[in-house]
């Protein structure tokens, strides 16, 4: 497998993540890309050259091999490595899709007008595409460490193992090379995709928190900026006003003042001030 295509293919996304983001790509790069094509491709070699029995029974290595080891490390991990990284591509690929539609907006209205600000800026879809290939990230690594653990009896790596399986006569012991060269590399392995996985889990909790802070700033700003609404106090006054009219008979009569207006039982207006 050419690592160095798959390096500057990824070396894309670096431009597009966050500080989580970088490291995650540091340590992908750096702790186990690095260390399967320096060390442990070598360390696994031939393995089934490796792995010897106390007998001459034809067949009798080779099921207890595929027994043992129904699939080799170095090529579970492969694959994860190509599986794990697959969702940035998700990004990559958003961010292009945004570009083109850029380029043909600008053809169409000119070159001053912009659809985009930056095509780059992990704003609406782009956000979600990215939380997305976080999740699955994470499930994909969070897969091949179950698998690895089921196998592998969680991942210990014996130095004898005893086999049975037909064609072999009878149980016969089966050695392992290098058990303890493999099984520090396992361990170093396993310890990188677990941190892997605590980097993915910290970059999701920031992007959601981040979003939830910028949502609630919008929503203060918009209280702070609507006009306050005028109170008004409902008063409830009683007027006494002196009437002498043509129609009435002189004396007073009491009228009721409310909500700043005068309701008086005869339809005549309070002339007393209402407060």
């Amino acid at each position: 497998m050419d690592w160095k295509t798959f390096q500057s293919l990824l070396s894309g996304v670096n431009k597009y993540s966050t500080a989580f983001g970088r490291i995650w790509l540091s340590i992908v790069f750096v702790f186990r890309v690095m260390v399967y094509v320096v060390a442990a491709e070598r360390v696994w070699g031939d393995e089934q050259k490796d792995f010897d029995c106390n007998t001459k029974q034809p067949g009798c290595a080779n099921v207890c091999y595929d027994y043992y080891f129904p699939i080799s490390h170095i090529r579970l991990w492969a694959l994860q490595l190509i599986f794990v990284t697959c969702p940035s591509f998700m990004v990559v690929m958003h961010v292009a899709y945004r570009d083109e539609r850029e380029r043909k907006y600008r053809i169409k209205f000119g070159e001053e007008k912009k659809l985009y600000n930056n095509t780059g800026k992990k704003h609406g879809g782009l956000w979600w595409t990215y939380l997305i290939s976080l999740f699955v990230k994470t499930a994909i690594e969070v897969a091949f460490l179950y698998i690895l653990h089921y196998i592998y009896d969680s991942f210990y790596l014996p130095r004898l193992v005893k086999c049975e399986v037909s064609p072999c006569p009878n149980k016969v012991d089966c050695y392992i090379g290098h058990p303890t060269e493999k099984k520090v590399f396992t361990y170093f392995m396993v310890g990188a995709s677990a941190l892997c996985i605590v980097l993915n889990i910290c970059e999701i909790i920031y992007l959601i928190s981040k979003r939830v802070a910028r949502c609630a700033n919008k929503l203060k700003k918009r209280t702070r900026g609507m006009p306050k609404k005028e109170s008004f106090k409902l008063h409830s006054v009683w007027c006494i006003k002196y009437v002498n009219t043509p129609h009435t008979k002189a004396g007073t009569q009491m009228f009721l003042c409310t909500s700043n207006k005068c309701l008086p039982p005869s339809g005549l207006c309070c002339l007393a001030a209402c407060t």
